[in-house]
């Protein structure tokens, strides 16, 4: 089980929540991106089916594995800015 922290920052004019450099949409106030980040972790902990997932890593390479439904992360939400 890995770890996923979502980070709440000032974003585009507004607030986002950042997870791996990738950003949510912008929000007009810093909780309710707090708020949608929190629903975001919570989302993660929720069990689904396992099926065999395809992804590309960084280096543009394509894997294929079997991901359990019941492997889940724990995630949290810190503010940054």
């Amino acid at each position: 089980m890995s770890d996923i922290h979502y980070e709440v920052v000032e974003h585009d004019g507004g607030w986002a929540y950042r997870l791996d450099g990738a950003y949510s949409e912008t929000f007009r106030s810093k909780a309710a991106a707090h708020q949608a980040a929190e629903a975001a972790a919570a989302e993660q902990a929720t069990p689904g089916d396992s099926e065999v997932i395809s992804y590309q890593d960084g280096k543009g390479e394509w894997h294929e594995e079997l991901t359990k439904g019941e492997d889940r992360p724990s995630a949290d939400v810190t503010d940054v800015g």
